[in-house]
């Protein structure tokens, strides 16, 4: 039928939709700069490379719990020091469903998106609650006008 089944329904069609650009900090970056970063580019992670691989990811949760609440020094704490080492990650096949399955089983709010080894984007939480919020309102809309389009005059 014309209601879109959600469970095939990946995560490409956000990353479709929005900026696929993931930024970047060296792990060897101070927090200042990875925060700036994210606040000139309103992004809520960054990925954290080193040598040319990702070695971890720095979110707006790790500079609450892991920079603010201990009080460190922005400017001589390294980004190495306080980012998420083993962080999730998903691939683009999986189902928003699935996505947001893995980030509440995991208490993460932000997934790197790879397709084999590489990075295509990042995900938020933000990001598959509202497709998901489009696609049921799109639903909704689809259905009212196939129910009433037959009492037309």
């Amino acid at each position: 039928g014309f209601i879109m089944d959600l469970q095939n329904i990946t995560i490409k069609s956000i990353l479709n939709e929005k900026s696929s650009s993931v930024y970047f900090v060296e792990d060897s970056d101070t927090v200042i700069t990875a925060v700036r970063l994210m606040n000139k580019e309103k992004i809520g992670s960054v990925m954290v490379v080193s040598k040319n691989q990702y070695v971890g990811i720095f979110t707006e949760r790790d500079v609450l719990y892991r920079v603010v609440s201990p009080r460190l020094n922005t400017k001589k704490t390294l980004v190495s020091e306080v980012m998420t080492k083993n962080f999730s990650s998903i691939d683009v096949s999986l189902t928003l469903q699935e996505t947001l399955h893995i980030m509440t089983k995991n208490r993460v709010r932000h997934l790197p998106v790879f397709q084999n080894t590489r990075l295509l984007g990042m995900v938020s939480i933000g990001d598959v609650t509202r497709k998901l919020l489009e696609i049921n309102q799109n639903e909704a809309n689809s259905l009212r006008d196939y129910l009433f389009s037959s009492y037309s005059g």
